[in-house]
């Protein structure tokens, strides 16, 4: 199977996996904001927020770094695995000991304390999944993960639904997130001893030292990256209370439904772009230029509907008692086309060896968004939270393409205009939209064919477009 087919298989599982996985999440968000109410959820939103920040440290960017030296050398695999793996088990029961002090210390109530501990071990859980995750990515196996992920999503439906019909309450929310988990967990772990055989325990110092040292790049960006995306909630809940959080978690839930979708990118691309650096270099600027393209292709449409029918959306979601929202879910909605565009730049200088730029980057990043959060929040509220990432997106937009413009894989000038033709396409639906002004329902059938007419008649689909589509369609392996 050539390179294509492969990253059209492997897209294909992960698509599938994400799309089974936004829907439940989609039904759990609904059910578990209506069943908490905004307080409540307010503090499931804290809990979650905290324990992503708290994760970085879980795993100090090791699983990403070991994903890259694996996609291109296969023979050391055990080495990183046998100690990595054993390594992170070590950080994860220290980092539980040091959430739990720190929340002492912020004086948080005793029901806020208990469900983020509890969802302090399921983040440790994910952290060793994700490991396994990007072990199979390495060897261009997705499908794994791709059952796994199907796996956690429906059993953590079935699971919030058994908490809320005997009505547990809020602690039993965290729980159910903690045991969906451990069986996703359970199933990456039986793939991986079937494929490759059980972890044996070595950590040697000398190797994990210079892992560490290596990993440290991606985990502090890892580390800048949370704080960009989850720092607001937490001073949001400290600033403003519960109430507000809920409100802009309500929002941000919504968002994140599209976001996720980039899991899937990264999956695939990184790996390869990994592999490409070692083997075809001149294939990592068609593939970092060929992503951004359909990347964007692909989420103009969404957020142009979603920022056009933002209140019933929300309705649907939500129920009215979330309306405060509607405005705040229209301005993160833009995030989303930077966020892609920026992933995909970062994924370029992560697998060109550029990963130390990528944490400068993310550092000034979080910086740049704490300081507008500490303007914006006690000015506008969760409003202005919504405000700061957007504004924060943009600026990571500048950093990032400074230094890739510097290499020799900087994208050719035709990227600008397919860039200017999909917005053209998006501005044609907006006013698509605002004409035939009917409901949801019938907006996406009608914005759907209006978007792929409005492709056609720009030319954004050119002949490499074409060839690629042919090649996946073939039938030679």
């Amino acid at each position: 199977m050539n390179q294509i087919k492969s990253i059209f298989a492997n897209t294909s599982w992960l698509t599938i996996s994400q799309t089974i996985t936004s829907f439940c999440a989609f039904l759990w968000t609904i059910i578990i904001a209506r069943y908490l109410g905004v307080s409540d959820y307010g503090v499931v939103s804290f809990a979650i927020s905290f324990t992503a920040l708290s994760v970085i440290f879980m795993d100090l960017g090791m699983s990403t770094y070991a994903t890259r030296e694996i996609s291109k050398h296969k023979d050391l695999l055990h080495k990183y695995v046998n100690n990595i793996f054993y390594f992170k088990i070590i950080l994860a029961i220290i980092l539980f000991f040091i959430s739990l002090f720190i929340l002492y210390l912020m004086n948080y109530p005793t029901t806020t304390i208990l469900v983020t501990m509890i969802f302090t071990v399921e983040i440790s859980i994910m952290s060793m999944t994700v490991f396994l995750n990007g072990v199979f990515q390495a060897f261009e196996k997705v499908k794994y993960q791709a059952i796994g992920g199907i796996l956690n999503s429906g059993l953590l439906l079935v699971f919030i639904l058994i908490t809320i019909g005997f009505d547990f309450g809020v602690i039993s929310i965290a729980i159910a997130y903690t045991i969906a988990y451990a069986f996703y967990f359970a199933y990456m772990l039986f793939n991986y001893v079937r494929r490759f055989g059980f972890p044996k325990f070595e950590l040697d110092s000398e190797f994990i030292k210079s892992s560490l040292v290596n990993s440290l790049p991606f985990g502090l960006t890892n580390f800048f990256y949370t704080i960009y995306f989850s720092i607001d909630i937490v001073m949001l809940s400290y600033l403003t209370g519960d109430f507000a959080t809920g409100l802009y978690k309500s929002a941000y839930n919504i968002i994140t439904v599209f976001t996720t979708f980039f899991v899937v990118y990264q999956s695939v691309v990184f790996p390869v772009m990994s592999k490409f650096f070692e083997e075809s270099q001149d294939l990592i600027k068609v593939s970092y230029e060929l992503s951004i393209k359909y990347l964007l292709m692909i989420i103009i449409p969404i957020s142009v509907g979603v920022y056009f029918y933002a209140s019933p959306i929300v309705d649907i979601i939500y129920s009215h008692q979330y309306s405060l929202s509607y405005t705040t879910v229209q301005i993160l909605i833009w995030t989303v086309s930077f966020l892609f565009i920026n992933g995909a730049g970062s994924i370029l200088l992560n697998a060109i060896d550029k990963e130390r730029t990528v944490t400068k980057i993310y550092i000034l990043a979080a910086i740049f968004n704490v300081c507008l959060n500490l303007i914006m929040i006690p000015m506008l509220s969760y409003e202005g939270a919504a405000i700061a990432t957007v504004l924060s997106e943009i600026f990571i937009t500048v950093l990032i393409l400074h230094p890739i413009l510097k290499t020799s894989y900087k994208p050719d000038y035709r990227i600008l205009i397919n860039i200017g033709k999909l917005v053209i396409c998006g501005i044609i639906l907006l006013i698509a939209f605002n004409l035939i002004n009917t409901s949801i329902w019938l907006a996406i059938p009608i914005g759907l064919v209006i978007y792929i007419i409005s492709l056609l008649l720009t030319r954004s689909i050119d002949n490499q477009d074409r060839i690629i589509i042919k090649e996946i369609l073939s039938k030679q392996t």
